[in-house]
């Protein structure tokens, strides 16, 4: 079963208010060696942000400001990208390397924890189980179930149709993961030898 982001997630998180001053923050990041901070919510219907090291860096240190002087709220990111605690570990992985942010609060109604790319390389499974073997495995044994169903039920019949949409969505998603179009899919190999199940998927639109 795939990793979710609430397996490896940090469940500690430390918050900070968006009104105190980039010196408090920088103290508070220091003293419990952290990298950064999930802002709070000023009331419920507001979004969380986030501060990190490199926000104090490139907007503070860079231009030689006061950190006394300045607040977190002028230099945060917010509303913040969030992760679902549902989330499986390589979406959490692939929506970081879309967006290039590094760590991200773990939401759902309520902040569970934050989630980081340093606890997807120290806490997930992908080095032993990676997802793409996984995902094969998964791909063939529904190749293996929709050819089982279709000998039962027929090439023609909807249930033979349903388990190729099943395949056709797997595969579809291992060929995004990939960024390589399929050749040929498992249902165009099938019907290479049965060609009237094409005909069955040919739905109303």
């Amino acid at each position: 079963m795939m990793m979710k982001a609430q397996d490896i997630m940090t469940t500690e998180v430390v918050t900070i208010r968006g009104s105190a001053t980039v010196a408090e923050a920088v103290a508070m990041m220091n003293e419990l060696c952290l990298r950064a901070l999930i802002v709070e919510r000023r009331h419920e219907q507001d979004a969380y942000g986030i501060v990190t090291e490199t926000d104090i860096v490139y907007k503070v240190t860079a231009y030689g400001v006061d950190p006394q002087k300045v607040r977190v709220f002028e230099i945060m990111t917010k509303p913040c990208i969030t992760v679902n605690p549902d989330l499986g570990v390589e979406y959490v992985a692939r929506l970081f390397a879309n967006t290039r942010i590094r760590r991200a609060p773990v939401i759902k109604d309520k902040l569970l924890g934050i989630i980081s790319v340093t606890d997807i390389l120290t806490k997930s499974d992908f080095v032993d189980k990676p997802k793409s073997l996984v995902f094969e495995e998964e791909i063939e044994a529904a190749i293996a179930d929709a050819r089982n169903v279709c000998s039962q039920k027929g090439a023609t019949s909807a249930e033979c149709a349903v388990a190729w949409d099943i395949v056709e969505e797997m595969q579809a998603e291992a060929s995004h993961q990939r960024s390589m179009k399929l050749e040929k899919t498992a249902f165009e190999e099938y019907c290479d030898e049965n060609p009237e199940a094409a005909e069955a998927r040919m739905y109303d639109s």
